[in-house]
């Protein structure tokens, strides 16, 4: 495992397109999702797309409770509810925002093993998810936050 260098510019084109879908899990893949886990979990964050490490791949890793969740293609397939907190973003140090979110998600993807998961989620978790799958689709925090804050060290 290897820790990556997180992209933080949000003209960045890999952060600004929409990312391929994954057609093969294998060897390479697995690497970069527990490179990313390990990224991850260095830099603090709650979650990480392939896109904000320079891959334009449809992968996601989330911090949960227990464990860090790997998603290959993950969609959304329901939300419902309405929720609204602050975001920040590992690839906008600094910036925070108030975003709109669905209080409850449903994601189908497929697991590192490449067998199909489905994750219900809710709340911080479903806000998440929500975050992170919007990366894989070229957008950032800051397209969807209706406030945004700046903060300078």
């Amino acid at each position: 495992m290897a820790l990556r260098e997180i992209i933080k510019n949000q003209a960045s084109e890999v952060l600004r397109k929409k990312a391929g879908d994954v057609n093969k899990i294998d060897v390479k893949i697995s690497a970069l999702l527990e490179d990313m886990s390990e990224t991850l979990l260095n830099a603090g964050g709650d979650g990480l797309a392939a896109p904000q490490v320079g891959v334009s791949l449809r992968l996601v890793v989330i911090k949960s409770d227990m464990s860090i969740i790997k998603l290959v293609n993950p969609v959304i397939v329901k939300a419902a509810g309405e929720q609204i907190s602050p975001e920040g973003c590992l690839s906008l140090p600094g910036v925070y925002g108030k975003v709109r979110r669905p209080e409850f998600v449903l994601i189908q993807a497929l697991g590192q093993n490449g067998k199909p998961v489905e994750i219900k989620a809710k709340n911080r978790l479903a806000a998440a998810l929500a975050h992170e799958i919007d990366h894989l689709d070229g957008i950032l925090l800051i397209d969807k936050a209706f406030q945004v804050v700046t903060y300078r060290r």
